[in-house]
């Protein structure tokens, strides 16, 4: 552990910087998050059905692998476990295409700590309609700025399974830091799991948040919609 310029105390030990000044963040609300190529709402159950009819076009179920919950066979066991999120801490956000009338994906903010300024980005479950576009980094990247400018947090997280990939370089791909593996961290269907730790401070994101909307930006798309330069050359 780097010591060099650490403050101590009287003991002559290290002690991290004085935070005299912090009063907590503000814990999210149930509000819409609104970008240029999707918007978020709060989850609620009248959700279900376009959201079954969306994650039907994955017919192997292998989206739901890593994830605690689903796949979901109808609207009704969807609405179940709607209502049962609006009971949690957690704060659940469908996510709309602009240019569609019903959502394609949600996902929450969940392991919610006003008090130490901490709070994670999960439940992510993307139908494929959503997977790989636009709309799915600028649903992350508005969750993020939600986060850090408007509710005043320190640190945002990102964890996963550490066997699942594709998470693990969206982490990444997004500016988020790799902290290490949490080994045997829970059992999820049945199945020890490994969990892989990520995150953003709020000293990164100005520049990481830079680097989104040059990204987001319609200059960066040709007429056809595909990307000019990637996120991680910009």
């Amino acid at each position: 552990v780097e010591t060099r310029g650490v403050e101590t105390n009287p003991l002559g030990l290290g002690v991290g910087p004085r935070f005299d000044n912090w009063r907590g963040a503000a814990r999210p609300q149930r509000q819409s998050l609104i970008g240029r190529t999707c918007r978020l709402d709060p989850l609620v159950p009248s959700h279900a059905a376009g959201l079954v009819a969306a994650y039907a076009h994955d017919t192997t179920g292998a989206n739901a692998t890593y994830l605690a919950f689903g796949p979901f066979s109808d609207a009704p066991a969807l609405e179940a476990f709607i209502l049962e999120g609006l009971r949690g801490p957690d704060r659940f956000f469908a996510i709309t295409k602009t240019d569609e009338p019903d959502p394609v994906g949600f996902g929450s903010y969940m392991r919610i700590q006003p008090q130490d300024g901490s709070i994670e980005i999960g439940n992510l479950y993307f139908a494929p309609a959503l997977q790989r576009t636009t709309a799915a980094t600028e649903a992350i990247y508005l969750m993020i700025a939600h986060a850090f400018d408007a509710l005043g947090y320190r640190r945002v997280e990102w964890k996963c399974n550490a066997l699942n990939a594709p998470s693990k370089t969206a982490a990444l791909r997004f500016g988020f830091t790799f902290e290490g593996v949490f080994r045997q961290a829970t059992v999820s269907r049945g199945r020890s799991r490994d969990t892989a730790w990520y995150s953003i401070t709020d000293g990164e994101w100005p520049g990481l948040a830079t680097r989104f909307r040059a990204w987001l930006s319609p200059e960066n798309f040709d007429p056809k919609g595909a990307q000019i330069r990637r996120l991680d050359e910009i």
